[in-house]
């Protein structure tokens, strides 16, 4: 079964069992136990095993009897009930596709079937009802596998205040309680990452400290300086963990994580104009306190206006990608035609058009005899 998190991550349950039925009400208990959990909301399944059919079984004993091939059987069934592709002709210089199929009124009803026959090996004609059954059944439309297992894709997404670290694990817990035995599940998509990377986001972030300290190290020949740098990063990280809490609607995802990523440079940044001026006049011999106010009251102003440039950037680059996003996806559809037809115009020309205008069936033949070489 595949289940989909916070923004469609997913997370697949699968079973060797043959029954179908049996596969659909595992699916269903699954889907109305998982709407339970508080972790999880709106899942839901579009796998169905109640989409009406027929079975149709050839009696292979009666063919061996009457001298019928079996692929003559289902050639049959597949020339009449559907259709198959003899060969091309040209005529009145037009290319023309022969294709076998019995008429529409006598291809629309199963029961049609008892009217086609099909010949022996000793050039009998025998009417197929005498050698095929067919019943009407229930039976899913689509099966989809996943890892050489059967699945069913379930979709929904984590609740409000709880994170898609949280949805996983109480899927977990939930498929160790619900699913029964010769079931198993396997997560894909964005969980799947999620759950590859694990504990991998600390290390990371302490690689990407331990590269920044060493960078400024490099750069100030000094360990001292990068590390009151550094100092300040916990603070940022604080600060953006109270955000995640304070508002519902954001979850610890990767995108809160390349955040607080990013937030190893930009705090550090703040750091640097304040820890680099202050350096410069303890090292030329002024006192330390006061060359840390002074470095303070000085570099105050930069700070504020480099934070607020950012913080309103990231605010406007987001209005602006959701409003070139909205345009593009309500306008461009009706703009994007007009402008083909009219450039299309100016660099076809009104003689070439006419002229692919009055060669269309000519044409067309050319595209079909082509598409039938690429296939061949």
């Amino acid at each position: 079964m595949l289940y989909g998190l916070d923004h469609y991550d997913r997370v697949v349950y699968h079973n060797t069992n043959g029954d179908v039925h049996a596969f659909e009400k595992v699916v269903n208990n699954f889907v109305t136990e998982a709407n339970k959990n508080p972790a999880i909301s709106h899942a839901f399944s579009y796998y169905s095993a109640h989409t009406p059919s027929y079975d149709l079984t050839v009696n292979r004993e009666k063919c061996k009897k009457m001298g019928v091939s079996i692929s003559d059987v289902f050639t049959a069934i597949q020339t009449y009930m559907g259709s198959i592709y003899v060969n091309d002709f040209t005529l009145y210089n037009r290319t023309f596709h022969v294709v076998v199929q019995a008429d529409t009124t006598y291809r629309k009803m199963i029961t049609n079937m008892d009217k086609y026959y099909v010949r022996n090996q000793v050039g009998e004609m025998l009417p197929l009802s005498s050698l095929i059954s067919y019943k009407p059944t229930e039976t899913a439309p689509l099966l989809s596998h996943f890892n050489i297992f059967r699945s069913a894709e379930v979709d929904g997404g984590s609740s409000e205040g709880y994170s898609s670290g949280q949805a996983i694990d109480a899927l977990k817990e939930l498929a160790a309680k619900v699913l029964p035995q010769g079931y198993g599940y396997d997560f894909s998509g964005l969980s799947y990452e999620e759950i590859q990377a694990g504990s991998m986001t600390i290390y990371i972030f302490l690689f990407s400290l331990t590269f920044v300290f060493l960078f400024l190290a490099a750069l100030y020949e000094s360990w001292s300086v990068p590390l009151s740098v550094l100092l300040a990063v916990p603070i940022g990280a604080f600060g953006a963990i109270l955000t995640l809490i304070f508002i519902p609607s954001l979850t610890d995802n990767v995108y809160a994580q390349i955040g607080l990523i990013t937030l190893i440079g930009l705090a550090a940044k703040n750091a640097i104009l304040i820890v680099e001026y202050a350096k410069v006049r303890v090292d030329n011999g002024e006192d330390l306190i006061q060359s840390t106010i002074d470095a303070v009251q000085l570099r105050l102003r930069p700070i504020v206006m480099t934070s607020l440039a950012f913080i309103l950037g990231v605010r406007t680059i987001g209005v602006t990608v959701l409003g070139g996003m909205l345009a593009a996806s309500s306008l461009a559809i009706f703009i994007v035609p007009v402008l083909f037809v009219v450039i299309v115009k100016i660099a076809y020309g009104k003689k070439q058009l006419e002229y692919l205008a009055q060669h269309r069936d000519e044409l067309a033949a050319k595209a079909k005899e082509q598409e039938s070489r690429d296939k061949s």
